[in-house]
């Protein structure tokens, strides 16, 4: 037949990659995952309802946690500078003069950009 293209145009294009993208199995198994993970939720809150002496540790040791997440990065930031330091001390006078002075410059540049970003 004259125009019968088997039934490529481009609606059944567009249906196909539509049923291409949603993967109706994929979807499922999603959807079954985020159930099972609010009932799961739900329980676990219930039960900390329940115990609030449970709730208020699970609480404390949390914020434990991110006290110490940020007392380690305080401390890799100490190290770099540290070890910053140490390779400044290592080298001659006049090419710490210099690598002093290009640092200034560049710290100096990117804070500009900063400021001028936040107005």
């Amino acid at each position: 037949m004259a125009g019968d293209d088997g039934g490529e145009g481009p609606l059944d294009i567009l249906v196909r990659s539509t049923r291409d993208l949603l993967r109706p199995e994929e979807l499922v198994r999603e959807a079954t995952r985020d159930i099972v993970k609010a009932e799961i939720r739900h329980h676990l809150e219930k039960t900390l309802e329940k115990n609030p002496a449970l709730e208020q540790d699970l609480k404390d040791a949390v914020r434990a946690l991110l006290e110490a997440r940020a007392q380690e990065y305080a401390a890799l930031l100490r190290v770099g500078a540290c070890t910053a330091r140490l390779g400044l001390a290592a080298v001659p006078k006049e090419i710490r003069e210099q690598l002093t002075r290009d640092m200034v410059d560049l710290f100096s540049k990117e804070l500009g950009q900063i400021v001028e970003r936040s107005l």
